[in-house]
């Protein structure tokens, strides 16, 4: 088996750089292109789904030539209905072949996915082949080591190291990343630069790590695309990446490619399934059959959307709303104890 590309963004996934990061992979994919959005990283805001809404619709029109069938997965938070624990929620995770994590809080993430099954078939499909796509919050959660940007830049609380996903950690790997490296926000008078904290608080952060730990630092509007089968790293974007270690840092530009090895010793896991749980091994080894009676993820996030939008007495948007479920293949049926799907034939 061939593990699946990975990429790593800066910030703009719904950007012109972000865009063409998103065609070159689909071009690199086999047919049907089916993707599925996590909406874990903003899972604590209200309007969760529209942040994850605004990327599917985006890539729906970039990526109209390759004809994306897109799954939004409404897994926002551990211990309610809509949970990373949630088969139910997850299927469309089994059959995508990219999964995309974007905008949000890095700490969250981790708090919401770390031991859940959400991570557990995300980590396999990669190693069936399926691509992953990483941005902003999501970037910085899955390395070894996060930095709590919103603790640090928002609340004030002291500059420190909090646990990450360990992606790489599968593989023998220590990494961390950290988007937004060269934000100028602040202009003159504030450096925002190194994910907002600037370059004073992320050197005290970097000094927290252990040695071993290695730094991706992602320009804004760029990215890199790791391919394991090359062993090969390139660089997307407007700007440049930045790889910092122990011996010292490199900064590549927009069109560089440079070896994995300078991100450390990839180690496959052998059997690959190791470290995943046999059932969910085996779940994800499955295709399953077109979900044909059981409404998508996406129908469902929809449907709650419906739901707060009437009790809003917002009936132009309950309106709309259903008609997309309807675009969908369900229909919505008012009743005395709520909101029914009905499959269209």
């Amino acid at each position: 088996m061939t593990l699946g590309r990975i990429a790593f963004l800066g910030s703009g996934e719904t950007s012109l750089a972000g865009g063409r990061i998103f065609e070159t992979l689909a071009r690199l994919m086999p047919d049907p292109l089916r993707v599925a959005i996590l909406e874990t990283p903003a899972g604590f805001e209200l309007n969760a789904s529209l942040v994850a809404g605004r990327v599917a619709e985006f890539l729906k029109t970039r990526l109209q030539n390759y004809k994306p069938v897109i799954d939004l997965i409404p897994a926002r938070k551990k211990g309610t209905e809509f949970s990373p624990d949630n088969p139910d929620l997850l299927k469309p995770l089994l059959q995508a072949n990219m999964i995309f994590m974007g905008p949000g809080s890095p700490s969250y993430v981790v708090r919401q996915l770390k031991g859940t099954l959400a991570w557990e078939i995300i980590r396999a499909r990669h190693r069936q082949g399926a691509t992953l796509v990483f941005a902003s919050a999501a970037t910085i959660s899955v390395g070894q080591w996060v930095l709590p940007v919103y603790e640090i830049y928002k609340v004030g609380e002291d500059v420190h190291v909090k646990d990450g996903l360990g992606f790489f950690s599968d593989f023998g790997m220590h990494l961390s990343f950290i988007p937004h490296w060269n934000n100028a926000e602040g202009g003159l008078d504030l450096d925002t630069s190194r994910c907002f904290v600037g370059m004073e608080r992320f050197a005290q952060w970097h000094g927290l790590t252990p040695a071993e730990n290695v730094i991706v630092g992602l320009d804004e509007h760029s990215g890199v695309i790791i391919d394991f089968e090359k062993k090969a790293c390139d660089v997307h974007g407007v700007s440049s990446v930045t790889v910092m270690k122990a011996s010292g840092t490199e900064m590549y530009p927009s069109g560089a490619s440079f070896s994995l090895s300078e991100l450390g010793q990839l180690k496959l896991p052998m059997p690959l399934e190791l470290g995943i749980r046999p059932e969910v091994w085996q779940m994800t080894q499955i295709s399953p059959e077109a979900e044909a009676e059981n409404p998508s993820a996406e129908v469902l996030s929809l449907l709650e959307q419906r739901k707060a939008a009437r009790t809003n007495k917002d009936f132009a948007s309950s309106d709309r709303l259903r008609d997309q479920i309807a675009g969908l293949g369900w229909k919505v049926k008012d009743t005395k104890v709520g909101q029914e799907l009905e499959k269209l034939s």
